[in-house]
């Protein structure tokens, strides 16, 4: 299975990857089909594991092997690293700014209402996170340091963990909002969707365009580091036990960072 999967060409290989971190969103969702309410010192951890395997990710698989092809390219390295790094994390805020402001514009809102802006803010986040899963298997054409398929496998993975909690938080409060268990079910899953597509998306973009590769590479790095800091390590930390929700971040860096230095 493994040698099938490597045999793969490098599209295919994202088009599973992300079909795998979708499938996590909708395996997140169908709790909505079995729990009223979901362990949240289980979900914080997931959220912590996944923040310190996209941390080390966003370095090792994305930023440095950035860096590396810049240079190859004659590029001015640490200004192509800087805008593409700033550029990625600078859209999400951008987009999380949208949706505060029409949050607050419509504080009067249906909590209904609500959880639609939560769909779209989920929905909004995934499309770099599926860039960069596309990103770290398109790049593996070109032999860089750092980039192997088992840590861009791994990247997906630890994408993947933390879409498992988020696919919960969309079907959830929609079964409270009277929602049938299939509809609320399927809206779950369909924040996830658009991880597939902007995950080709990006492989084709590095396949057919060389040149955009640093770019590409550091824009993800930038958009998953803003996701952890905005997101996923600020929700871990509600836990009571933060010490062991920090020592579950640790664990998941120190298993991306391995893979990447090992097999790097």
């Amino acid at each position: 299975m493994i040698e099938f999967f490597s045999n793969l060409d490098h599209t295919t290989q994202a088009l599973i990857a992300t079909i795998f971190t979708w499938s996590v969103t909708a395996l997140g969702a169908s709790f909505v089909f079995f729990f009223k309410k979901v362990n949240k010192s289980v979900m914080d951890a997931m959220l912590g594991f996944a923040a310190g395997v996209m941390i080390a990710a966003s370095f090792w698989s994305l930023l440095a092997p950035s860096i590396e092809m810049a240079e190859n390219l004659n590029m001015t390295a640490w200004l192509i690293a800087f805008l593409g790094f700033f550029n990625g994390g600078l859209l999400l805020f951008i987009g999380d700014k949208i949706f505060q402001k029409l949050d607050k514009s419509q504080n009067e809102q249906s909590s209904f209402k609500r959880s639609m802006m939560l769909i779209s803010s989920i929905t909004l986040h995934n499309i770099p996170e599926g860039l960069a899963v596309g990103v770290a298997f398109g790049s593996l054409k070109y032999g860089l340091d750092g980039v192997t398929l088992a840590s861009a496998c791994l990247l997906a993975f630890g994408i993947g963990l933390q879409n498992f909690p988020e696919g919960t938080a969309v079907s959830v409060p929609l079964r409270r909002e009277g929602f049938s268990r299939k509809k609320a079910f399927f809206i779950g899953q369909l924040s996830g969707i658009v991880e597939p597509i902007s995950g080709v998306i990006g492989a084709l973009l590095v396949l057919k365009i060389r040149m955009l590769l640093p770019f590409l590479l550091a824009f993800a790095a930038g958009a998953m580091i803003y996701v952890v800091v905005q997101e996923l390590i600020p929700e871990s930390q509600t836990n009571k036990r933060k010490d062991l929700m920090a020592l579950f971040t640790l664990i998941g860096f120190s298993i991306m960072m391995i893979l990447d230095v090992a097999l790097g």
